[in-house]
Order: C-alpha cells, then sequence, then structure tokens
C-alpha cells in the first residue's frame, strides 16, 4: 500500500477514482434504490466498481459511502440502524478489491443537510453525532483517509472535520467543495473564503469536485490556491447532464476529461479524479495524461481582504408604494383567491371598488390549500394594471425549484409586484391533487434571503444581477402555534434574513394579537388578517378543521344557530369590534371575505 499521502504527492499526482452513483446507475442499479445499502445486499458490484477503477490506473478509491449517514439513511426504511454496518462494510470491500495493491481507500463523507433546509435541520450537537457515527465505523473499517466532499455550506464542512479530528487524530482529510454557476457554492461561499476558512483549520488538503464540469471547476481551483503550500484536489463531473430515452447521461468524453487533467497538474493540482458521470474509461485516459507527472507547486493567487457578510456595504432599498403607506398610517389590504377558471374581470372590478372605497392593496394567494387555481402572479399583475391599487404577492416555495422561484419574483417585479408574502405553502397532500408532488427546495426564510439579495443586486449565489429589485418583504405567524417558541424563533430567522412586516392569521383574539406584538418587538410592520365569518357551520369549520385558525369559544357561541343573512350580520358585527381593536394595537389590516363575497369586506371600510 501507499504508506503516506503526502510523501506520495512529493513525486506523483495522484490518480483518483470516479464516480461510484452513476457507474452504479449505468450497471443497472435503478434511480430510487439506496446506492449505500448495496454494500450490504450487493457487495459484489460494488467491489467490481472498484476493480475496474483499479484497472484504470486508479492510485486512490473512495468507499460507497457517500451518503451513509443515519440521518440520509433514514429516509429509507430501517436503514439508519445499519448505519455503522453499511460504512464499515463499504471500507472493506474497498480494501478487499486493492487486493494488496499500492493503492489509498479514501473514506467518501458527504453532507448531511440540503442547502436552505430550514426544517427538521439537524443542530450543531446532532451534526456532531452524525458524522462520527459514520467516520468511526470508516475507520474501523480500515480506510486510509478520510474525503469530506460536494460540500456547499462551510460551516458543515467544518463540523465534519472536527469529528475527524475527534475520532481519528492525524489521519488524512481531504475537504473538497461543489461550486456552481458564478464560482460559488449554492449556499453562496467563493472558493477564496472557503480556502481561508479551512486552512485556518490546519487542513493541509482542500479541492473541489462535481460542479458544473471541467471547465468551471479549473477556475475555482485557482481561487483555492492562496498559499503555495496549499495541496489541491479536482475532482469533476462529466459536463452537466442529459435526460434521454428515460435515463441520464453525460456528454464529456475521456479525451475531454484528459485534457482537463493537464491543465489542473499545470495549476499544481496534486490529486486529480472524477465525478458523476466519470467512469473507468475517465480514469484511465486521466491516468495516461497526468499518473506519470510530477505535481508542481499551486500557483498562488492575490488574496484580497476577505469581508464578513454584515461588512458589506449595503444598498440603501427603495421603498415600495405600499410601504411607504404603512409607515405613514393604518393599511387596509384584501384578500383574494384566484379564479378556477381563466375568467378575471369580476375579481379585477372587486380590486377597484375596494380602492375606491379607501382599500391600500389587494392580497393575492398562491394555490391556497394547495386547490388548483390560477397562478397568482398573471392574476395579480392584471389587478395592478386593472384596478390600479398596490399589490402583495404570496410566493410559497411548495411548487416551484430554486431557479423558478428566483425567476418569477424577478419577473414579478418587472410587472410592478413588489410586495412579497413569502410562504412555505401548505402541502400538496391536503390538496384536490394529494399525489402531487412538493418542491421546497428553501422554505419561507429562504424565500426571503432571495428577496434580501435582489435587493442588493445578487441572486442567491451571490451572482450579480442585471438590476435590483427593491422588495417590501412580508412573512406569516401564526399566533395560535401550538409550539410558539418555535414560531417565535422561526420569526426571529425571518426577519433576521430581511423581513419588514408580518402578517398574522385571522385574529380573533386581541390578547393574542398582543403576544405577537410583544414577539415582533418593533422590529417589523404588523398587519393582522381579519376573516369575517359567515354562519355557524363556517365558524365551526374553521376552528376544527383549518390548521392556524382558533376561534374562542365567546364567538362561536355568538355565531350559534345563524346562517344566511342573519349569520353574515352576525359575522360583520364581530368583524367590525375587532377591527377597531386592532387599528389601536397593529399596523394593518388584511380583510379576508369568505366564498368570494367581497361586498362584506367593503361594507367594513366603507
Amino acid at each position: 500500500m501507499i504508506e503516506n499521502i503526502f510523501e506520495y504527492i512529493k513525486e506523483h499526482i495522484l490518480v483518483a477514482d470516479g464516480a461510484m452513483g452513476t457507474e452504479l446507475y449505468t450497471r443497472g442499479v435503478p434511480r430510487g434504490h439506496c446506492y449505500d445499502e448495496l454494500n450490504l445486499s450487493r457487495p459484489d458490484i460494488v467491489e467490481r466498481v472498484h476493480r475496474d477503477y483499479i484497472a484504470a490506473g486508479a492510485k486512490m478509491i473512495e468507499t460507497n459511502t457517500f451518503g451513509a449517514n443515519r440521518h440520509i439513511l433514514g429516509t429509507y426504511y430501517d436503514l439508519a440502524e445499519k448505519t455503522f454496518a453499511i460504512n464499515e462494510k463499504g471500507a472493506r470491500i474497498a480494501r478487499a478489491a486493492t487486493l494488496g495493491k499500492d493503492i489509498l481507500v479514501a473514506g467518501s463523507v458527504g453532507p448531511i443537510t440540503r442547502p436552505f433546509e430550514t426544517e427538521n435541520r439537524p443542530g450543531v450537537s446532532e451534526l456532531n453525532g452524525i458524522f462520527s457515527e459514520q467516520i468511526d465505523a470508516l475507520i474501523e473499517g480500515g480506510v486510509d483517509l478520510i474525503i469530506l466532499e460536494t460540500f456547499a455550506d462551510i460551516e458543515e464542512i467544518l463540523i465534519a472535520l472536527h469529528a475527524v479530528k475527534r475520532n481519528k487524530p492525524g489521519i488524512p482529510v481531504i475537504c473538497s467543495m461543489s461550486f456552481v454557476e458564478g464560482g460559488r457554492t449554492i449556499t453562496g461561499i467563493d472558493p477564496q473564503t472557503a480556502a481561508e476558512k479551512l486552512l485556518s483549520q490546519r487542513v493541509k488538503i482542500i479541492g473541489a469536485n462535481c460542479g458544473t464540469g471541467p471547465r468551471g471547476l479549473l477556475e475555482a481551483l485557482k481561487s483555492l490556491a492562496i498559499s503555495k503550500d496549499t495541496i489541491l484536489s479536482a475532482m469533476p463531473n462529466a459536463g452537466l447532464p442529459t435526460f434521454t430515452d428515460g435515463r441520464f447521461e453525460y456528454t464529456a468524453e475521456p479525451d475531454y476529461l484528459a485534457y482537463y487533467a493537464k491543465k489542473y497538474a499545470m495549476a499544481g493540482v496534486a490529486i486529480i479524479g472524477g465525478c458523476c458521470g466519470t467512469g473507468p474509461e475517465h480514469t484511465k485516459a486521466i491516468a495516461e495524461a497526468v499518473g506519470n507527472l510530477k505535481p508542481k507547486p499551486p500557483k498562488k493567487i492575490a488574496v484580497g481582504v476577505i469581508k464578513e457578510p454584515g461588512e458589506a456595504p449595503i444598498r440603501e432599498r427603495e421603498k415600495t408604494s405600499f410601504e411607504k403607506k404603512i409607515e405613514k398610517r393604518f393599511v387596509y389590504s384584501m384578500e383574494i383567491d384566484p379564479p378556477r377558471g381563466t375568467g378575471t374581470a369580476e375579481t379585477i372590478e372587486a380590486a377597484r371598488r375596494f380602492r375606491e372605497l379607501g382599500g391600500d392593496a389587494i392580497n393575492v394567494s398562491d394555490i391556497p390549500m394547495a386547490r388548483l387555481r390560477m397562478a397568482a402572479l398573471p392574476l395579480a399583475s392584471a389587478i395592478r394594471c386593472g384596478a390600479d391599487i398596490d399589490v402583495v404577492l404570496h410566493a410559497t416555495a411548495r411548487d416551484r425549484n430554486l431557479i423558478a422561484i428566483q425567476s418569477d419574483l424577478l419577473g414579478a417585479h418587472a410587472l410592478g409586484i413588489d410586495n412579497i408574502l413569502a410562504l412555505r405553502g401548505d402541502p400538496p397532500s391536503v390538496g384536490d391533487y394529494p399525489y402531487a408532488t412538493g418542491v421546497y427546495d428553501v422554505t419561507s426564510p429562504g424565500i426571503v434571503s432571495i428577496l434580501s439579495a435582489f435587493s442588493q443586486g445578487y441572486d442567491r449565489l451571490g451572482v450579480e444581477i442585471d438590476n435590483p429589485a427593491d422588495f417590501f418583504i412580508g412573512v406569516a405567524l401564526n399566533q395560535n402555534a401550538t409550539h410558539w417558541e418555535r414560531e417565535v424563533a422561526h420569526l426571529d430567522d425571518k426577519i433576521n434574513a430581511g423581513a419588514k412586516f408580518i402578517q398574522t392569521q385571522p385574529v380573533f383574539d386581541i390578547k393574542k394579537l398582543e403576544t405577537v406584538i410583544k414577539a415582533v418587538d418593533g422590529r417589523a410592520k404588523i398587519i393582522a388578517s381579519l376573516l369575517i365569518l359567515a354562519s355557524e357551520r363556517h365558524t365551526e369549520f374553521l376552528h376544527n378543521e383549518v390548521p392556524g385558525i382558533s376561534i374562542p369559544k365567546s364567538i362561536r357561541e355568538a355565531m350559534r344557530g345563524l346562517s344566511g343573512a342573519k349569520g353574515r350580520e352576525r359575522g360583520l358585527e364581530i368583524a367590525r369590534e375587532t377591527l377597531d381593536a386592532l387599528r389601536e394595537k397593529a399596523d394593518g389590516v388584511c380583510l379576508m371575505p369568505p366564498f368570494g363575497r367581497y361586498k362584506l369586506a367593503e361594507e367594513l371600510i366603507s
């Protein structure tokens, strides 16, 4: 075996293997199967992949354990309890595949969390435990080093690094991050900042893997080289995948990888392999191109001053029309649900009448309760133009991926829609298409962060956009939450991300609103939702079946036995009493007329 990786790379470029997951996929393992589990059920196919990479010229192979941590394995039936076994066996399979040759075995450890994940995200202590369990098993299985790869979050890779140091002080570690379009990780970390933080922890080998392809990876590697003592690692994808005839295919050919392997070597990279889409044929081409070369020292870049996020100059955001109103006086808005068809005339007319009666804005909901309706953005634009009134657009994380969310929000601003209420969105399971898929690339704090970045002229990755987009950003708050402390913690996250106004769930208890005021503590404007009750049946349904709504017993008793005109009349009386109280405590109100009966809202403000 190669006993010391650092001695080896003094004289040789270390050729690493290629992908494991996509290679297993090309060999017939279906998508959706837990590839790490194959260490237990099909060790033969995993070992064959290892041996093919070794035969192709790899001097370092990685264990089939990239996602083999308790958090990810727990998404599969009963696999979390097999975490240690999967990792230990993965290390032993790789060791057996070397057949006693001079081959290094690297224990592959990937990230635990998804970028922007805010719900069910493990805390630091839990992350420490999850990483430690996996790393301990890999070491027990006999790996020579650990590779922390495809990380986007610098804080998470540092937690993993500390777990390695605790479990096996002195074992070599490669810290490799994934940089995407624009030269940053998906969480916005640039290579220079990553290198600074990793090297400050005495990491000897840093690198980049995955990403957009060989060319983009080269630029990231150049920025990682901030010290002449930096040891660089490069493991690019075989380009970007295409989906053809029901299968993913990567386009970069072996010769193309070999071409860039030479460029990596000229830039001072000492460890060169492949990531997604690369197979033994790519490894063979890389080995033939650079396997006999001696590493060059990396070309040190000129290091500028790295500013912490808080040190960056903050652009003064231009306030929206609705924002200016709420800073001066109590404002009135009305929520409108998009139609279930294509007709907008009635909705636009209701918005116009609301404006004439003194209304300030229309809230346009985004597929409420996950039930099919017209998209919110085109309706918001039609109302903005047809009724000449400000619009508060609801934007949920449920239906769009990270790209589409940003694209739609930029489009909204171009259409004059600059007030956004960021929401997670009701899950598809509660709607009329329960089998539809929820996306949730981000949750509401993530949307707030996107909007805040736009106001500074950048997208979520920190890539500059053509023109800054000035949004008045709002978020929801459930004053009836069972776990109030958790709700307040989420609120703090949203305000810290840039939320400027809070919209409550429908208020029926003024004391509950006072808890909201205390939690917000003047950090944002408060808009109280006011839902007009229509009947006893409507009241009981809202109280018992709609999440987030709680109606006091006294109001339910007041609506007892009422329906039709009498129910609406009593509902309006209750709403007027509540509105009088809200004017004294909140900054505005969002009226929510039932069943599209907008005239009830008109009666409240006329």
